[in-house]
């Protein structure tokens, strides 16, 4: 399995730079936002990080098939006095060895090594997936903390134009009131929508306050200004093929059901490691190794110097016998874990088809609700405007109007949140199945104000 591309996309570091310093005033695109997370988001660097570390860990696989040179070197001084019955001494002498060898020892057959060396490639795999996976899990945070304020932001606005309008028919109330056209019922009821919209005012600007707070904590920035969809009526297009080509992609590109794959692969080596244990090895190793005596050793009559070399080759060969059944118990663990992992796999291929079922429907669902809510918005205005000539003409009261502007207003903000909720199922979509990429984020870009 071939490592992914988006492994080797690297962090624009100056549009980061730049954005971290830009004035509180201009607003950055979702793009550029995401951009800005990728070199602070903690999880995201630590996904990184980890990748790095597993790329290491499987080279060190290397060492078990690879050959292994070994240089050694040792000095000894002695001295020696050799006496006999009388107690002369005919030869006292200090001597000296210094020893020095290089070994080379090359794994023949060992099919532990080679299970741990095929691991090794296997869990680089698995920690691409699992980089991949953070990398898909930060696009989708960074986007719905980006279209969260832009929510807040309509609901704010909305708040505050549907207090405006209450407050408006509140003064038509009072003052028909004055004139003896009106009850003071209209008047108690405008005021009582009023003082709701002005509480649902301070509830909409602490929730734009906090998910503002959230933004710049997910990206990294200081007062981060999301831009505006430029057309509200222009949204991305349904998804052109049906919800079983998506469930039959994701249960090959989903980063979970690789992670789960090679985590069963893996599992399967770890029982050949452990069946090895039973298995002789084989090593060939070459030898060269040299001595030099100064003024003998301690067993030669004569003080003299001398040097020895002696290389050698050789071919080992270990054969287990026994190991206290500690082998037999490992193979049965082994055996078990595989079991596990498998069972694991299957988990996640279910899980990670029923995750984009959801998803595809909830996109699907998503783009027909903001058509309905599109023609909602249009009978809800026609309806307060109907409601507003019949008040003024005596046919309506106060609370039938008040009750079409809330509904009018409630409209506009579902509305709002479907156009965004739709933008952010779609990269849901592709989470699901696996081929979220920064890429997707052009889209939407291009939907955003200039």
């Amino acid at each position: 399995m071939s490592l992914p591309r988006s492994l080797f996309r690297t962090l624009p570091l100056t549009a980061a730079v730049v954005l971290a310093f830009a004035s509180s005033a201009q607003a950055q695109s979702l793009a550029e936002m995401y951009g800005a997370a990728r070199g602070y988001d903690a999880g995201f660097i630590s996904a990184k990080a980890q990748f790095e570390a597993n790329l290491a860990k499987a080279n060190q696989t290397l060492g078990g098939i690879l050959p292994n040179i070994a240089l050694s070197a040792s000095a000894t001084r002695g001295y020696i006095d050799v006496r006999n019955d009388v107690g002369v001494s005919p030869d006292p002498r200090f001597f000296g060895t210094g020893v020095g060898a290089i070994t080379l020892s090359q794994p023949i057959y060992r099919p532990a090594a080679w299970a741990a060396y095929r691991q090794g490639g296997m869990q680089l795999q698995q920690a691409a997936a699992q980089y991949e996976a953070a990398e898909q899990d930060l696009l989708v945070r960074v986007s719905q903390a980006y279209f969260d304020v832009l929510t807040s932001e309509d609901n704010l606005e909305l708040v505050k134009a549907q207090k405006k309008a209450v407050g408006e028919q509140l003064a038509s109330a009072k003052r028909n009131f004055e004139v003896g056209t009106a009850t003071i019922t209209g008047v108690r009821d405008a005021q009582a929508r009023f003082d709701l919209a002005n509480a649902q005012e301070i509830s909409a600007d602490n929730d734009l306050r906090i998910k503002r707070l959230a933004l710049d904590l997910a990206v990294g920035l200081s007062n981060a200004k999301p831009k505006r969809l430029a057309d509200n009526t222009k949204l991305i297009e349904p998804p052109a093929d049906d919800v079983n080509t998506w469930v039959s992609q994701s249960e090959s590109a989903s980063s979970a059901v690789r992670q789960a794959q090679l985590a069963l692969e893996i599992a399967s080596l770890e029982v050949n490691k452990a069946n090895a244990g039973h298995k002789p090895t084989v090593d060939a190793q070459l030898s060269y190794a040299g001595a030099r005596n100064v003024n003998g050793t301690s067993t030669t009559a004569l003080a003299s110097s001398n040097h020895v070399f002696s290389p050698s080759a050789a071919v080992v060969l270990n054969v287990p016998l026994f190991a206290g059944f500690s082998t037999m118990y490992r193979v049965k663990e082994t055996v078990a874990l595989e079991d596990k992992a498998r069972a694991d796999y299957e988990n996640a291929r279910r899980s990670t088809a029923q995750a984009t079922r959801t998803a595809y429907f909830g996109l699907v669902a998503g783009l027909s609700q903001v058509k309905a809510y599109e023609a909602a918005e249009a009978s809800s205005q026609s309806a307060l405007d109907a409601n507003k000539l019949g008040y003024s003409v005596g046919v309506n009261i106060n609370i039938d109007v008040l009750n079409s502007q809330s509904q009018l207003y409630q409209t506009k903000r579902d509305l709002a949140k479907a156009r965004y909720d739709v933008l952010v199922s779609n990269l849901k979509l592709r989470q699901a199945a696996g081929t979220l990429t920064p890429a997707n984020l052009q889209p939407i870009n291009d939907l955003l104000a200039p």
